[in-house]
Parts: structure tokens; C-alpha cells; sequence
């Protein structure tokens, strides 16, 4: 009889290897498809949880896993039959330890056993709900939590040492057999091979975007005709390339009022670049020392300010270390420092503005291979970071297109009494009374209004972010001047141009044009103007500088362009 049940034991084990070994081989070598591997790995590490979740009724939630990858049960019906398979009654399938999908807080990295970065939709939690324990204690064991200061590059092949746990999980597929004539599921059986295989590993953001973590360390360069202080005072938290997205902003000392209700609605990490000529210098300091210690924490937490000024205006004294910069105290009680705006050093000299040095240097200084490129009075709605970074995990049609892509976002102004828009439903409210508008209607209609607006106002909101459509700048949007989430790759704005002389980003649109660029506009998520309705003003010495400046694009820089990018069809400044 022993001999007998030894034989039965051994024939089990064969049948149970050579079911898996076909399931595998079919998937990743039958179907040919690159994205199968990244499926197998994902619905591997949660296949034990769809077992868990049929067996206590939750078929639904426990589909979420199928549904949600790239293609789904659609795509691939082995999943979808594997998903519809019953355990045997009398056990609970094994748990898995590691596979970690929880929503993290900005400028935190989640990772699971395999060091993947899947962060799962809020709205999912039942079929997860054991393993979130397990997920807490793993990412605080880990140090995946926000860090302060660069960390050590992450790398595929970094492994941690695995549990006690983890030990025998892995060894599960050699001793199915035995139990599985005690009832074990199948599923879990296949859940356990799959999704503990050294072999395949579903593929990271950071690959994804091929993105390179950058250091935020303070130093001093010249650009141009300008001196830069790059991360002169840099925030306490540090951003890996694949985490957020970085909103870069420029302005002076007397701008900084916006600062704070910028960050309550971004809640992620700001570049600011602030110029800081002559004199300025010291109360655009004393302006970033009130904002960090008697305004929002956020500032400190999230927001780097870098300083420029021309090299004839340079600051008699500019503190190199630390505790010079952090010497003095804020007094609380006083006025913030940029209310005394009519004392500037750039006004009494008259110095033009220089917009596109401060959006540069804003731009290039951040760590996220993402970034928004913006104007300090423009705020986010929220939910933005979140929103955009769960599409580009997704990777919808529009982000799989081979030619190069920004997301531009709609921008509207408000009445002066009134509130931001919590999002697009009381956006689209605000504009059918008359609160709101699109950004310079009464200045320039044709620069600021997205392709098919009408459309976007009166598509009924979904949750998330998403491309809603996808235009070009040409016809009626020749001289449209998008403001959009990009990367560092994208062309850099021309810095003889000034704030003053206008037209201050009309070249790089038609870089972006020449060069075919694709611009997908999202749905629910936009930028609203500090509240106030701008109004075409006549103001004729700014009028003089706008003719010396289109008279400078198109007889220097617009040649430049095109025997650097060539000349495309419909392109124009």
C-alpha cells in the first residue's frame, strides 16, 4: 500500500510540472507578444488573490486583475479562463507575500519582491486587503518610503533576502502533488510558480520611460550673460525620475504670493527659478525664509527656488553655506517681504524680465524625467501627478504612437470673486454662468484655446486623466501657445526673448511643430489663472518692444530654426 501511494505521489508531481511547463511556454513562446510577459509576471504575483476572492463571493472585484492589465481577458483568454476557476473547497489558498499595490504618497517609491513600481486604483481594495499588511511592514523594512537626499541608483538585478515565507512559497511547485489531494486549488498552485519565476519581471517605470535619477546638489554656473545659483535652497524631500512630475515656474520676489496656493492644489515638487538682480537678492531670500517657516510646510517640503541675475547686476553678498542661508528668523507677525514690491532693484533699474532663462533653469534643474513647464499664476486642478502617472502606467493608444508627444492642459480664467474649481464638473459649471473663461479670450482667443475645446467642455467628466484628443499646431491653432506636461527632451525656450517683448514662447511652438510633435490634450485635468480677468490695455511702451521682438524672430531666430529643424508645411510662429 505505501509503495502504491508512492508511485500515485510521484505521477502527481510529473502531471503538475508538465501542466505548468505547457501553460508557460504557451503564453510566452506560442504567442510571440512581448507585452505577454509583463501579463504572466502581473497576473502571477495576483492569481492567489483571485482564488481568495472567488472563494468568498468576490468574483468581481477579483477580475479587476485581468481587466486592468495591458489588452485584459479580452486579449488573453487563458487569463480569463484561469481567473474563472473555482478552488476545491476545504483550504485557503496560500498568500503571497510582496506584491505590493498600494497608492504612495508623492516622492515615495513602492516596490514589490521584484523591485517593480504597479501601484493599483484607489477603488480597489477588497481582494487586497490581507496583503496590505504584509506591504506596510515590507516598504518600512525596505526604506521605500520618501527620502531626503539622493538614494543608491535601483537596479534590476538588486534583490532582498527572502523570508522564511518566501522560502517555502518557493519551493510550493515541487510539493503540490501532496497537497493537492487535500484540497489545495489549482489556481494557487499556478500562482505560486508563475509569480515567484526569477526568470520574467514585469518591466519598471523607469525603463519604461529610460529615465535617469539626477542630483539636486547646489552649484554655481554662468548662462549666457547670466549668473545661476542652481538648488540654492533645495526642498527637504528628493524625487526619483520616475516618480512624479516637477511643475517648473519662474518669477520675481513680488510673484510669490501665488506659491502657496499653487502647491495646495499640486501637492508634488516644484522648480521655481527666481531673478534676483542687484538688490533683490536680499528680499527675494527674506520672501523664501517667510514662506518656510511661517507659511505652509509644504514649501519646505516639496519646492526648490534657484536664483539668477545678469552678470552686470550682480548682489554685493550672497550666502554660500547652509546656516547663512537659515541664519536669520522669520518674523511671522511682519508683512510678507513681497508686498514691498514698489522698492524692487528691477523696477528702479527698468530691467526687462527675462522669462525664458527662469523657465530653463527651472526646468532643466528638476529630478523627474516629467515635467510642467508653467507660469507661477496658473494652478493646477487637482489630482494631476496621480491622474497622469497612472495614464502613462497604463499606457493607452495615444502614448504607444511612435511620433514625439506632449499633454497640453486647457486654461481658463475666473472672476475675481471667485473660487477655484475643484474640478472640470464645476469648471464647465463656472463657464455656462459666465465666471469663467478660456485663458486671454479678451487678449488673444487664438493662443491659448486647445483644439476641439467645445467638445472637451461639454464631454460629460470620467474619472482620471486621459487623452481626449489629439491635435497638431497648425490651421486655426497656428500661433497656439500650449502650456503641457513634457520631459526634458523637448526643445528649450529661446532666452533672448523677454516677458516685455512678448511672443516669449512662439518659437518653441513652432520647434514642436516643424518636428511633428503630437499634442494630447487631457481630459480632467486643466490650470486656472489667479482669479482676475485680464483685458487688452493699451500700453504703448511694451507695444514698442513687441515690434523690436518680432522684428528680432523674423529676422534672426526664425532663420536660425529652420536650417536647424528644417521647414514643415502649416508650421509658422
Amino acid at each position: 500500500m505505501l509503495t502504491r501511494r508512492n508511485w500515485l505521489l510521484r505521477l502527481s508531481v510529473v502531471l503538475n510540472v508538465a501542466v505548468l511547463f505547457y501553460f508557460g511556454s504557451y503564453l510566452t513562446i506560442g504567442n510571440g507578444n512581448s507585452e505577454i510577459l509583463e501579463e504572466v509576471q502581473m497576473s502571477g504575483r495576483n492569481l492567489a488573490s483571485v482564488a481568495e476572492a472567488s472563494q468568498n463571493g468576490e468574483k468581481e472585484t477579483a477580475a479587476y486583475y485581468y481587466q486592468s492589465a495591458s489588452g485584459g481577458s479580452a486579449n488573453y483568454p487563458e487569463l480569463a479562463l484561469l481567473a474563472s476557476i473555482q478552488p476545491i473547497a476545504g483550504q485557503p489558498p496560500q498568500q503571497q507575500q510582496g506584491s505590493s499595490v498600494q497608492t504612495p504618497v508623492q516622492g515615495t517609491t513602492l516596490r514589490d519582491d521584484g523591485h517593480v513600481m504597479r501601484i493599483k486604483p484607489k477603488s480597489v481594495v477588497p481582494a487586497a486587503e490581507s496583503l496590505d499588511a504584509v506591504d506596510t511592514s515590507a516598504a518600512s523594512g525596505n526604506g521605500g518610503s520618501a527620502v531626503a537626499g539622493p538614494a543608491e541608483s535601483w537596479t534590476p538585478e538588486k534583490k532582498d533576502a527572502p523570508t522564511q515565507q518566501q522560502t517555502s512559497t518557493t519551493t510550493t511547485t515541487t510539493t503540490t502533488s501532496a497537497t493537492t489531494t487535500a484540497g489545495t486549488s489549482f489556481v494557487a498552485q499556478v500562482a505560486m510558480a508563475v509569480g515567484n519565476s526569477a526568470v520574467q519581471q514585469v518591466r519598471p517605470l523607469r525603463e519604461l520611460l529610460g529615465c535617469q535619477d539626477k542630483s539636486n546638489h547646489r552649484r554655481i554656473a554662468q548662462r549666457g550673460d547670466y549668473w545661476v545659483l542652481y538648488n540654492y535652497v533645495p526642498a527637504r524631500r528628493w524625487f526619483r525620475c520616475d516618480e512624479s512630475i516637477t511643475y517648473t515656474t519662474h518669477a520675481d520676489f513680488t510673484f510669490l504670493d501665488n506659491l502657496e496656493p499653487l502647491l495646495d492644489r499640486w501637492r508634488g515638487p516644484i522648480s521655481v527659478a527666481l531673478y534676483t538682480p542687484g538688490n533683490d537678492f536680499v528680499p527675494t531670500l527674506a520672501s523664501i525664509r517667510y514662506l518656510r517657516q511661517c507659511g505652509s510646510p509644504l514649501v519646505a517640503e516639496f519646492v526648490t527656488f534657484h536664483m539668477y541675475f545678469g552678470s552686470g547686476h550682480v548682489p554685493k553678498s550672497v550666502p554660500h553655506a547652509d546656516h547663512d542661508i537659515d541664519a536669520l528668523v522669520a518674523n511671522c507677525s511682519a508683512p510678507p517681504p513681497w508686498t514691498n514690491a514698489t522698492a524692487a532693484y528691477k523696477t528702479q533699474k527698468k530691467l526687462l524680465y527675462p522669462v525664458n532663462v527662469g523657465r530653463n533653469v527651472a526646468r532643466e534643474s528638476a529630478t523627474t524625467h516629467y515635467v510642467l513647464p508653467s507660469d507661477i499664476e496658473l494652478y493646477p486642478s487637482p489630482g494631476v501627478i496621480d491622474g497622469f502617472m497612472d495614464l502613462v502606467r497604463r499606457q493607452d493608444p495615444p502614448l504607444r504612437r511612435p511620433k514625439p508627444m506632449v499633454f497640453p492642459l486647457p486654461i481658463f480664467e475666473l472672476a475675481s470673486h471667485m473660487k477655484l474649481p475643484a474640478d472640470k464638473k464645476e469648471l464647465v459649471s463656472m463657464l455656462k454662468n459666465g465666471s469663467a473663461i478660456t485663458f486671454h479670450k479678451k487678449v488673444c482667443p487664438d493662443c491659448h484655446t486647445v483644439p476641439k475645446f467645445k467638445e472637451w467642455a461639454s464631454a460629460k467628466p470620467k474619472p482620471g486623466v486621459s487623452v481626449f484628443h489629439t491635435g497638431k499646431r497648425t490651421g486655426y491653432h497656428l500661433h497656439w501657445e500650449p502650456i503641457f506636461i513634457g520631459t526634458h527632451n523637448d526643445p528649450l525656450y529661446d532666452e533672448r526673448l523677454s516677458w516685455e517683448g512678448k511672443m516669449d514662447k512662439m518659437t518653441q511652438g513652432y520647434t514642436l511643430c516643424v518636428l511633428d510633435y503630437e499634442f494630447h490634450i487631457l481630459d480632467n485635468a486643466f490650470l486656472t489663472h489667479k482669479p482676475g480677468i485680464k483685458t487688452l490695455k493699451k500700453d504703448p511702451a511694451r507695444q514698442v518692444l513687441a515690434s523690436k521682438t518680432y522684428s528680432l524672430i523674423k529676422k534672426v531666430i526664425l532663420p536660425e530654426l529652420k536650417v536647424l529643424y528644417g521647414v514643415k508645411k502649416g508650421c509658422a510662429v
